[in-house]
């Protein structure tokens, strides 16, 4: 995980979160925490998955033995994103992409 890249964690006002939120409706969840849980590699999966789209949902699945409240905190802290929403046991998390071409961006509301 190259974590040393993205040392902030992104501080979002809430016009940002709304935005963001309402980008995040359409999205499919593209990682899946199952039964075995929250490991290094899920992290770097998450990590890898936020630099190639900078806003991702996370979805703990049934058979998972993970607290949903206990991924919301580590997984924003382990991969320096912000985490937009959390409902159910469904995460959206945010997290700017300097790397990426300007046009390949996300482009979210000033504060």
């Amino acid at each position: 995980m190259e974590k040393d890249t993205y040392t902030a964690t992104p501080q979002l006002s809430s016009k940002q979160i709304k935005y963001l939120r309402g980008l995040g409706h359409k999205l499919s969840p593209l990682v899946l925490i199952g039964k075995e849980g929250m490991s290094t590699q899920l992290l770097e999966t998450v990590d890898t998955e936020l630099s190639n789209h900078e806003l991702l949902k996370v979805k703990i699945g049934s058979n998972s033995s993970v607290d949903k409240n206990e991924a919301a905190l580590r997984i924003p802290e382990a991969t320096a994103s912000a985490l937009v929403h959390f409902i159910g046991k469904t995460l959206l998390l945010y997290r700017p992409n300097p790397d990426k071409p300007r046009d390949k961006r996300l482009h979210i509301p000033k504060i």
